[in-house]
């Protein structure tokens, strides 16, 4: 079942959840690929790249700024253009945070006026921790509300290189800042509080151009990529979903092959396994510069963990169904150090919070997080998604604790921003458990 249709859906299933899966690939890859296959001498080929509404958008970014991008058989050609050119038209990201805020530093090195906007709910992401680093260098941008809301304004210029010291760890912010590197006089460089997820560093690296990676730091020259093959791992931030559950309820089995493990990725196993699940990881391997292996998780009677400081980059998109699965953990369940998860596709904390607590969860939001008591039998609930493509899969994900009773979520088109065959691949699983 593959859900691109609008209206409200309704959840009822019944575990456990057993089988062998595959997910998509993963969406972090899948945008870098198109975008520095654009910037590329020659074509990069790519194998696996998501096909879902976000990255959908990045294409269409790419094409419009010149590069050639065209289908043949299971593989994806991105044939850059000699130099990226001033768009015709504005710049619709749809509801992609990275598109918006990747792009926002690769047209702040391309000279002509750019228009960045996106749907509804990109239009109250904020782009002031963008805007402000990128003017740094010499950039010029505006956006409303203050420069903190987009659409956003950019005139490409000259840049220069500067050291820029983020407060919050963040993979996008740290790439939009890289890319501009791209284009700067002199060297540029990032540091960050914790380690956020690298794809950027380890592409770029491994399409020839001079990035050093030093503890928290990434300096990177100025340079073009080279045309490359991509291929692209499954999306652990989709994977978590059927893995969450998989811990929680009794009988639950689910491999998942070909999961992308990338260390700055993987702190959602961390938490399995410290919870007290029954984690494997097999075959492991790594092809074009990302690990990959085959992961299975067993149901286990679960223990509440403590999840704050550098384990927090490492899963801030898989927190929404962890806080699911925590409402079966014995004991207390604390996260700390997760803010980001307010300035998300929603407010993810206030959102998870509430609707969790309607369903029965015993829950305590913080400002940077949540305490999570359980076990706690969860019942039927309406769920406001918010167009937040995590919290409509995480609590279709809660509705399995509900004893059967019904979770109605009020619109899945979100869904497919991100995972088309989330629903397919859950009602596989739950049928995989059916003797």
């Amino acid at each position: 079942m593959t859900t691109t249709s609008k209206g409200p859906l309704t959840c009822r299933r019944e575990g456990p959840l057993r089988g062998t899966i595959e997910v998509p690939g993963d969406k972090s890859v899948s945008h870098r690929s198109l975008l520095f296959g654009a910037l590329a001498e020659g074509e990069t080929r790519v194998r696996g790249l998501l096909d879902a509404g976000d990255v959908r958008s990045t294409r269409a970014a790419v094409e419009a700024l010149g590069a050639t991008v065209r289908t043949e058989g299971d593989e994806v050609v991105v044939i850059g253009a000699e130099k990226l050119r001033e768009p015709g038209d504005v710049i619709d990201c749809g509801n992609s945070g990275t598109s918006l805020r990747l792009l926002c530093g690769v047209l702040s090195g391309v000279p002509g006026l750019a228009v960045l906007t996106g749907d509804a709910s990109l239009r109250k992401r904020p782009v002031r921790r963008v805007i402000d680093p990128l003017r740094r260098m010499g950039a010029s941008l505006l956006a409303r509300d203050g420069d903190r809301l987009p659409p956003v304004v950019i005139r490409g210029g000259s840049l220069r290189g500067v050291r820029h010291v983020l407060e919050v760890a963040s993979a996008q912010v740290k790439s939009a800042i890289l890319l501009a590197g791209l284009f700067a006089e002199g060297e540029t460089s990032v540091v960050e509080p914790q380690r956020s997820r690298d794809h950027t560093e380890r592409m770029l690296q491994g399409m020839g151009v001079p990035v050093r990676v030093d503890g928290l730091e990434v300096k990177i020259s100025a340079g073009r990529p080279r045309g490359t093959r991509v291929d692209v791992p499954g999306d652990i931030s989709s994977a978590a979903f059927f893995l969450c559950a998989a811990a929680a309820l009794p009988g639950s089995r689910v491999t998942v092959r070909n999961l992308g493990v990338n260390e700055t990725r993987t702190g959602v196993l961390d938490v399995l396994q410290a919870a007290g699940a029954k984690v494997t990881v097999a075959g492991a391997r790594e092809i074009a510069g990302e690990p990959r292996a085959d992961v299975t998780v067993e149901a286990a009677e679960l223990r509440g963990v403590e999840i704050r400081g550098a384990l927090v980059p490492r899963l801030i998109d898989e927190l929404p169904v962890v806080m699911v699965m925590a409402t079966q953990a014995q004991g207390r369940t604390v996260i700390r150090d997760a803010r980001e998860l307010r300035v998300k596709e929603s407010d993810r904390l206030a959102a998870m919070g509430e609707t969790l607590a309607r369903a029965g969860a015993r829950i305590e939001l913080h400002d940077d997080g949540c305490t999570i008591d359980g076990p706690t039998p969860l019942r039927g609930v309406a769920v406001q998604t918010r167009l937040d493509h995590r919290i409509a899969m995480s609590m279709a994900i809660a509705q399995l604790f509900a004893g059967g009773e019904e979770v109605v979520l009020d619109d899945v088109a979100c869904v497919s921003t991100s995972f088309p065959s989330f629903f397919g691949l859950l009602d596989a699983l739950a049928q995989g458990a059916r003797p």
